[in-house]
Order: C-alpha cells, then structure tokens, then sequence
C-alpha cells in the first residue's frame, strides 16, 4: 500500500508485484505465527496496505469468523481484492475500501490491526533520515484497540543492502541526479528497539524482532523485477513517456545488480531484512 509520497506515480501493478509472489508472503506468515489470541470470537480486523487480496485471505483464514476490511490507495490493487469481497466459509466477511493510511482512522473498536509491508511509504517523520510517519500514528491505532486487541505490522529493513544503496547511488550519479535524484537516500522505518519502546511507552505488551530471509530466486535478472514492483516505481514515474531514457537506466541498474547478486547454479540469493513487531493493549 502506497500513501502521499506517491502523489504523481503511476498506480500499482497487481502483476508486477506478484512476480516473487512466494516469497513476498513469507514474512506474512511469520508475522501471524506470532500474533496471540484475539479477545473476541468473531473479531473486527484491520488490514493496512492489503494489496491485491490474497494476503488478507490468509487472514481469513487464521481467524474464519472475522469481519476484516482491507484498506489500500491503489484502484489496481483495490480492482483484484475485491474480488475476495463477501462472507467467508467460517462465517465471517472481507470487504475492501479505499483509503490512505496517513489518513485512516479507526470508525469502531478493532480486535486486531495489522500491515504487511507498507508502512515505510507513509511520509518521513521528523524531516529526512527519520523513521516513517507510521511511528506518530502508534496512539491513534492503539486506542482504537479493545482490550487484549492487538496492533501487528511488520516493514522491510533492507534500505542498506545492495539492491537499494546501487538504486541511490544510480540516482544521485551525475547523469542522473537531475532528473532522480530527489528523496533518492531514504530509510524511512525505525530500528527495532525504537519500536519496542514506541509501543511500550503506550503501555503495550511488546514482541519485536528482526529476521533477514534469504530468497531463492529464479529467472531472469530477478532483483530487478522484484524492485519494479516496489523501490523503483519512483523512478519509473521520473522517467515515464521517455523509454530511451527509462531503458537506459534500467540497463544501468541491471548491470549492477547482476555484480552484486550473481546468479549460481540453483538461482539467485536475495538477503532480505525485516522488522516485526506485535503489540498487545493490556485486556
């Protein structure tokens, strides 16, 4: 899920970011191995930046009898969730809206808040080289939590690793800077015991905790087309209606990522680190 600072860029690819759909959801599913029980049998759950539906399915899945709202900024996205829309098989029903997290508000009690991968793309708090907005809406979210409800996110923490650090480097190089260069260094999420403080000071029960997957990739010049769907966007809507200039940026990125991602015998490995986080209101 996207908010304000994608202002001008062209919409999400539902098709793009599912090309390593596999290993995009594994941190989903460490993510829910770690959420306790829900203080009610038929709870109200959130899902913030839900995509193009199929992680809040594991949602459903997890707690059948859930009436669950996925939120996301992106029509495209919005276009394929919704056709999960409707009751569920344990009794319970999923509907989507549009919204922008920095400007969602909780309308009703929620047993459960959650966000896959999407809260770094609110704006920086605190000016440049601060973490995300998300961090300032913690008291909002957690409010808005009945008692024993749980608010669980967990965001990407690989703003130091190759593939983004080329981008960066790639946008701010002289043939670039002009036109890319803008909000090219960014590390818009905090350090987990930043989090854990965060939410302790809002009288939470904190589980926070850091895990870098190493993703088996396949195909050709994979790190690049897991990036289409995700780091690069900017700059695809930097360079939007000049392809010569769009290929020959791509090219450059391409060959950079090859240096540093070599594809072996089994594929490409792609270290990936994240930040979880679960914290409990006090019941």
């Amino acid at each position: 899920m996207s908010a304000s600072p994608d202002a001008g860029i062209p919409d999400w690819d539902p098709e793009q970011y599912r090309y390593h759909a596999t290993p995009r959801l594994r941190p989903l599913y460490d993510l829910l191995a770690r959420i306790p029980e829900l203080p009610s049998s038929r709870p109200r759950i959130a899902d913030l930046g839900c995509g193009p539906g199929g992680p809040t399915l594991l949602l459903a899945e997890r707690w059948p009898g859930a009436l669950i709202t996925g939120y996301d900024v992106s029509e495209a996205m919005l276009a394929e969730a919704r056709a999960y829309s409707g009751p569920t098989t344990g009794g319970g029903h999923l509907d989507f809206v549009h919204a922008d997290i920095a400007d969602w508000r909780p309308g009703s009690p929620h047993d459960l808040i959650v966000s896959n991968a999407a809260l770094h793309w609110l704006p920086p708090a605190g000016g440049e080289g601060k973490p995300g907005g998300h961090t300032e809406r913690f008291p909002l979210w957690v409010d808005a939590l009945r008692p024993g409800g749980v608010l669980a996110f967990q965001v990407p923490a690989n703003f130091t690793a190759p593939s983004h650090t080329l981008l960066a480097g790639l946008r701010t190089s002289p043939r670039w800077r002009d036109r890319l260069g803008r909000d090219a260094v960014r590390t818009p999420v905090a350090e987990p015991a930043e989090y854990a403080r965060l939410l302790a000071d809002l009288g939470c029960e904190v589980d926070v905790w850091e895990t870098t997957h190493v993703h088996l990739l396949t195909g050709d010049d994979p790190v690049l087309e897991w990036t289409k769907g995700t780091a690069l966007r900017p700059v695809l809507a930097a360079l939007d209606g000049d392809p010569a200039a769009r290929d020959a940026f791509l090219a450059e990125y391409r060959d950079l990522l090859r240096e540093a991602y070599p594809k072996g015998p089994h594929g490409t490995w792609f270290p990936f680190r994240r930040i979880f986080a679960v914290a409990r209101k006090p019941a």
